[in-house]
């Protein structure tokens, strides 16, 4: 007992009782977690899982089958008994992927300083926690029900193993099947194991990343083809209908769509930008994919792992602001790599709630194509801010190849990016 982090845990505690107060408070409905318990309910009964529509604001499924088999054990539960239930889990998850960014981060370079000495501290991760509760994707996380913590943990948990690990690409897996986004990161996965294999002039010999891209190809696809074995008919109008009708997820234009295709959308004043987004977001796939692919050639998996989850939701047809709890493994890298005001700056973006300070509000009214520059400024803070990171975290990567600097040099120095 004495090698607790007394202060760590009484603060964490302290500053989740506050939360789940303010939670209560502000009259969160739960909306999403309500659509995953119909979900249930739907395959329990047999029923036709995407003609399904709940809750006050006419919500349909979106994800894939195997998510809605996952939901089924909310049925087990009163409505009151779930929604404390899930705020109780997500704080827990939230604990988790305080302690596994902290993990992640450590795992790479480290830079001399007070922030990168907090966290080989014990309770690192409590502190980490009690600060990011109030993170305006974490509240929003919490407001809606949403799993976003249990996917950010599945990958992070996955990406965390080992590279001998068994495990090893397994969480990736299944994280895909019960929401496709994720995806992103085995294409990651693949890249960085054909760099490095030819790199080393092995192109056929398997490495570490080609190994766990397999083994996340095999779990997504176990599980898939289980569901499609339960959920015959579902399975065939998800993967040939549902995945390609994006408006089912919400409206383009709306101020909580944090992708580029939002601010795009917003910027022109339309609800479809068209071709527009394509011009914008294949470049900045690109560019993404590169800097997490040499970074992680460069043994810096901090960087290769946070610069391709801020691609996954920039290029995103719709990334809501809750998608964004990434920012808790961005803001842990950003305080031991960058200086201090480029992390305070950041913190203040994913706290100050600024997107909601625009005009907004929902169907038919669309305010949100009228707004004027300060306001799309404002409404599209989360996705600025991706954007200039990966710009930074490439620079020095620009900066390497024009040198012809050796390909095995010491990973992305975001602190120097940040002096700049």
């Amino acid at each position: 007992m004495k090698g607790l982090p007394w202060a760590a845990l009484s603060a964490c505690l302290l500053s989740f009782a506050a939360f789940w107060i303010a939670q209560r408070a502000s009259h969160a409905n739960m909306l999403d977690l309500s659509v995953y318990r119909a979900e249930g309910e739907t395959v329990l009964a047999g029923g036709d899982l995407y003609a399904m529509r709940v809750t006050s604001a006419n919500l349909p499924t979106t994800y894939p089958p195997f998510a809605a088999l996952l939901f089924t054990p909310l049925t087990l539960f009163g409505v009151q008994e779930m929604r404390e239930l899930a705020t109780l889990g997500n704080l827990l998850l939230l604990v988790a992927l305080a302690h596994l960014s902290v993990r992640l981060v450590r795992s790479g370079p480290l830079r001399r300083g007070r922030a990168a000495a907090l966290l080989e501290r014990p309770g690192a991760a409590l502190w980490v926690a009690a600060v990011v509760v109030w993170c305006e994707p974490v509240w929003q996380t919490f407001r809606y029900g949403q799993i976003n913590l249990l996917i950010a943990v599945a990958v992070l948990w996955d990406l965390t193993r080992r590279d001998r690990s068994p495990w090893a690409g397994v969480g990736i897996g299944l994280a895909t099947a019960v929401k496709l986004t994720p995806g992103l990161f085995v294409v990651m996965l693949v890249l960085t194991g054909v760099a490095r294999a030819r790199r080393e002039g092995r192109p056929g010999r398997w490495n570490p990343w080609l190994r766990r891209a397999v083994r996340a190809a095999g779990a997504f696809l176990s599980v898939t083809v289980a569901a499609a074995v339960v959920l015959p008919y579902d399975s065939r109008r998800f993967w040939t209908e549902m995945i390609f009708e994006t408006s089912r997820v919400g409206r383009t234009e709306e101020t909580a769509n944090q992708s580029l295709s939002g601010v795009l959308a917003r910027l022109a004043h339309t609800t479809d930008p068209g071709v527009w987004w394509l011009v914008v977001a294949v470049p900045v796939a690109v560019l993404g994919l590169a800097v997490a692919v040499r970074a992680a050639l460069r043994e810096d998996r901090p960087v290769a792992v946070v610069a391709c989850a801020v691609t996954g939701l920039l290029v995103s047809p719709i990334s809501w602001s809750h998608h964004w709890v990434w920012c808790v493994p961005l803001l842990v890298l950003l305080a031991v790599r960058a200086r201090p005001v480029w992390t305070a700056g950041a913190a203040l973006v994913f706290a100050s709630n600024a997107l909601w300070w625009v005009p907004h509000a929902p169907a038919p009214v669309r305010l949100e194509l009228h707004q004027n520059a300060w306001q799309m400024l404002l409404s599209g803070l989360y996705t600025l801010l991706g954007v200039g990171l990966l710009a930074a975290l490439a620079v020095p990567v620009l900066r390497a190849r024009a040198a012809g600097g050796p390909r095995g040099s010491r990973g992305v120095d975001v602190q120097a990016v940040a002096k700049e």
